[in-house]
């Protein structure tokens, strides 16, 4: 279905690192690839520029950190190999556990949608190289921030309901504030940000709090649609 179609289906949307895929694992054998290339001390600062273009522009820009350790003295030649690996890593082997049985079952009676945060070259690669595009047959879209693009999302795949997955409660609380009722909230605990337990305490709780992904294989989501629906009709 194009996107801007008329569609009855509830509309899943699935974030990709540390929902679909874990993506803490992909950072560790990163890091060991740059280590093992040009050393510890270049694995710290590799992640040192990697924080600070996630504050300059938002999102993780891991093509954008390499440039910037390549571009120190005595690196240049690192850049190639190391966005090689990058680009050309396995993310079907990362991910989780029933993850495409997931979106199987979701294509069954909802629209499954990937909304994942990134950069416009390495983030939709990943989501490719993984087996998600084919998935969600190209329902995929990547923002900066997706908690903000919630207009265009809808304007894109419009729906009587949406539910969205994903392991950041601080992202799961500011869509369910804008949306309200009309969104059901999946908070999946996997990942660092979900062991954050300073951060989730300081949270409002998700409409459904699940394990690991494979585990809404065992959930009855559209009675928890039907009942939210009811309880704010």
């Amino acid at each position: 279905m194009k996107p801007g179609a008329s569609e009855r289906r509830p509309a899943v949307l699935l974030d990709v690192d540390n929902t679909l895929l874990d993506n803490d694992q992909v950072q560790k054998d990163l890091g060991d690839r740059i280590e093992e290339d040009l050393g510890a001390a270049a694995r710290e600062r590799y992640w040192a520029h990697y924080n600070a273009l996630r504050e300059e522009h938002g999102y993780a820009d891991y093509l954008g950190a390499l440039k910037r350790l390549a571009a120190e003295p005595g690196n240049a030649s690192s850049l190639e190999p190391l966005t090689a690996f990058l680009l050309g890593y396995p993310f079907d082997q990362r991910l989780y556990p029933k993850a495409l049985e997931v979106i199987a079952y979701l294509r069954e009676w909802a629209l499954p949608v990937i909304v994942s945060d990134g950069d416009a070259v390495y983030q939709p690669r990943k989501i490719h190289r993984a087996g998600l595009w084919d998935a969600v047959e190209g329902r995929v879209l990547v923002y900066v921030h997706k908690e903000q693009s919630q207009d265009d999302i809808e304007r894109r795949y419009p729906a009587p309901h949406y539910a969205m997955v994903d392991d950041k409660l601080r992202l799961l609380a500011a869509m369910k504030a804008h949306r309200g009722e009309r969104l059901t909230t999946v908070f999946v605990r996997q990942g660092h940000y979900a062991r954050d337990r300073k951060a989730i305490a300081a949270l409002p709780d998700a409409d459904l709090s699940i394990p690991r992904i494979g585990s809404l294989l065992a959930c009855d989501l559209p009675s928890v649609f039907a009942k939210q629906l009811s309880g704010s009709a």
